[in-house]
């Protein structure tokens, strides 16, 4: 061998290896394939391939490029820096004068670089949303804050005021009050599925649960300021010692904090004017 070629030998022989030979020699020095090694890091064979023959321009880009091949370096526990540099360094010589690299090697399924499309993201964003909204309204009809009509008590004692311009008027109040029926409050569900919870004045729960149509549930003689809360208030009978009384509300609606007591469900039973006056002061003066 002449002095010459000693001295090429000689230079290729310490020459330092590629990222790309650093690569390959790594994954053969743990005894793992190419496939193996796609398994692990979720790139796909042909890329790899194209990672150790030092074609990273053929790579879907410098980005993808860099981050792919940091990726096999610690899989194959090669040094990230090292190695991420090297591959810059690669690019850099294999760049035109154009300052265009090779994109011939597209993106293919499962590669973990690929990125939804925007109606895809648009499409997620909607659907969150969606179910974000659902998720409001179904809390709201059942648990929410709501509307109260407003306290029942207040509205019977105006009414009653209104009522006794009079001795004589007074008496007949007195004598309602005599008349009133007594004993347990029951509310008895008139539908399926109807969610409600009693409480009382110290918002200790005294039931909450969905009743069947049929199901009576009597307030404690004991419970202080009992309340209710329910969506459906028009779909619960109430009766007071056996004697029905008129709902707490006759629309489908959120209610809360109504009290239930006997006083309080009789004091809003205000008389109303009789339909037949009503009718007869509608009619026009002859």
């Amino acid at each position: 061998m002449s002095e010459e070629e000693l001295a090429v030998a000689t230079e290729i022989d310490t020459a330092p290896m590629s990222a790309a030979e650093r690569l390959r020699a790594a994954r053969e020095a743990k005894g793992l394939s190419i496939d193996q090694v796609s398994a692990k890091t979720r790139i796909t064979s042909r890329h790899l391939e194209l990672m150790e023959e030092g074609k990273f321009g053929s790579l879907p880009g410098r980005t993808y490029a860099i981050g792919f091949a940091k990726t096999y370096a610690r899989t194959v526990g090669e040094n990230e820096a090292e190695i991420a540099e090297g591959v810059r360094e690669t690019m850099a010589m294999d760049m035109p004068e154009g300052g265009t690299l090779d994109r011939s090697a597209d993106f293919e399924p499962g590669d973990p670089g690929k990125v939804p499309g925007a109606a895809l993201t648009w499409l997620s964003l909607f659907a969150v949303i969606a179910l974000g909204v659902g998720a409001y309204m179904f809390y709201n009809a059942y648990y929410g804050t709501g509307v109260s009509p407003g306290s029942l008590v207040d509205d019977a004692t105006a009414a009653l005021a209104d009522a006794t311009g009079s001795d004589d008027e007074a008496e007949g109040a007195n004598g309602a009050a005599a008349a009133a029926p007594s004993g347990p409050v029951v509310f008895t569900a008139q539908e399926d599925g109807i969610w409600v919870r009693f409480y009382d004045g110290s918002s200790n729960v005294l039931l909450e649960k969905l009743m069947a149509k049929g199901e009576a549930w009597t307030v404690p003689a004991e419970a202080v300021d009992p309340q209710i809360r329910t969506g459906r208030p028009d779909a619960f009978a109430i009766t007071i010692g056996g004697q029905s009384v008129p709902v707490i509300d006759p629309e489908p609606r959120v209610v809360s904090d109504i009290v239930i007591s006997a006083e309080a469900l009789l004091a809003r039973t205000a008389p109303d004017t009789p339909a037949a006056d009503a009718e007869e002061s509608a009619q026009p003066a002859p």
